[in-house]
């Protein structure tokens, strides 16, 4: 049985972080996991911002409350859902992904936390574990699930590598002329049928 893993934003979701920039004016903010490698260190980077600007966790709940997932996903994962096992594995935090899942019709989703104070503040945030992504993979690996994973950014590379099968859903060339050996997948259509194609093959 296949079990298809998927990331969060940038695959099925626009990128929260870039969504608070625009909103906030902060240009520092654009910076992704497609920018830096390091997501402990980003994740730092984004909290001192936050720190000095004042900002909380309800500024960043309103700008998700404006967003939508990306044109197709919502099509795609039903179409997904009919024919595999379906995860979702972000570095998004359990308080971003809540109104996200709804949206995408609540699929599973394995993610962070973060801690706030009274006021809402994030004071810091909590890996659930570290390399969650791929010792995900290798768990559902180890109870002989087949893996597929996607993923468009650095931090989904240790899925993709782990997996049975990985795939780059609308990366930035710079990563994928990194990873050549995953194939690129440049919208929903050729993601269903990169993934049609493994699964037929094993039938």
């Amino acid at each position: 049985m296949y079990i298809v893993n998927l990331d969060l934003e940038g695959v099925l979701f626009p990128e929260i972080w870039i969504g608070v920039a625009e909103k906030t004016g902060i240009e520092a903010l654009r910076l992704t996991t497609r920018d830096v490698a390091d997501y402990d260190e980003l994740m730092q980077h984004r909290l001192n911002i936050f720190e000095e600007q004042k900002l909380t966790l309800t500024d960043v709940q309103k700008v998700i409350d404006t967003l939508e997932p990306l044109p197709g996903a919502v099509e795609f994962l039903d179409w997904l859902r009919d024919c595999c096992q379906v995860m979702i594995l972000s570095d998004t935090f359990v308080e971003f992904a809540k109104p996200v899942m709804k949206q995408l019709k609540m699929p599973t989703i394995m993610c962070h936390s973060l801690k706030t104070d009274k006021n809402n503040a994030i004071l810091s945030h909590h890996i659930r574990i570290d390399n969650a992504k791929r010792r995900a993979i290798e768990a559902f690996r180890s109870l002989n699930f087949q893996t597929i994973a996607v993923g468009d950014s650095f931090n989904d590379v240790g899925m993709l590598e782990t997996a049975d099968h990985g795939i780059f859903f609308c990366p930035p060339d710079e990563i994928s002329s990194q990873y050549p050996d995953f194939p690129v997948t440049k919208n929903y259509q050729e993601l269903r049928s990169a993934i049609s194609m493994i699964i037929n093959a094993e039938d």
